[in-house]
């Protein structure tokens, strides 16, 4: 049994694989079948030999089945087509290495350009924060029921506003302190501190308790 050459030749000037788009058992069929490295003259039939060659310690784990390789496997037909490839191999002994290497470096930059793409269509993970923020009125006479719906009022992109308190401070005064949650890339602390200031009739002053990372 020997290959088609020609016919393979055909078949992957214009695929990489001998069926779909990722090596197979119908590529270890036919790179089984055969006998010798390919000719010069069937230089797709090289490219695809070598980058299978790569592939050999994992041929048992490649998926599919070996019918669509079949089809370029035959017998006496193929037997012109070895001779020639033994001619021309003899004859392009010295550059054989070379051709292989260079594959193999081109096979290498295909993988790494798909692990890059792979990598960067990623979904990224938006990078958050738990925050304690606390918000002082001017006095115990302030509508804290009010100084909290206008701090809650103020909305940003990458903010959400969670659970309240109300903290004693003294002097019959309290702090409204509340958690929220903020994307980083998107809400700067000292902007919402200078919003929240701006809510004069309301504010003294505004501090971040506490910061966590997400």
């Amino acid at each position: 049994m020997s290959v088609n050459f020609a016919k393979l030749e055909s078949h992957l000037a214009t695929r990489s694989y001998v069926e779909g788009y990722t090596p197979s058992q119908a590529d270890v069929t036919v790179f089984k079948a055969v006998t010798s490295a390919p000719a010069s003259s069937f230089p797709s039939v090289t490219r695809w030999y070598n980058h299978i060659k790569s592939y050999t310690s994992e041929f048992d784990s490649l998926p599919g089945s070996s019918t669509a390789g079949e089809a370029f496997i035959g017998t006496a037909s193929a037997a012109p087509a070895a001779e020639d490839e033994d001619e021309d191999e003899e004859v392009d002994l010295f550059g054989s290495d070379d051709e292989e290497d260079a594959e193999a470096e081109r096979i290498k930059a295909e993988r790494v350009a798909v692990y890059h793409a792979k990598k960067a269509n990623k979904p990224k993970v938006a990078a958050k924060s738990v925050v304690t923020f606390e918000v002082k009125p001017w006095d115990d006479e302030t509508d804290m029921a009010e100084l909290e719906k206008a701090v809650r009022a103020i909305e940003m992109d990458g903010l959400v506003w969670g659970a309240s308190t109300f903290v004693a401070i003294g002097y019959g005064i309290k702090k409204l302190q509340i958690t929220i949650v903020v994307e980083d890339e998107l809400v700067s602390l000292d902007e919402l501190q200078e919003k929240v200031a701006e809510l004069e009739d309301f504010v003294q002053s505004t501090d971040i308790a506490a910061m966590q990372k997400l």
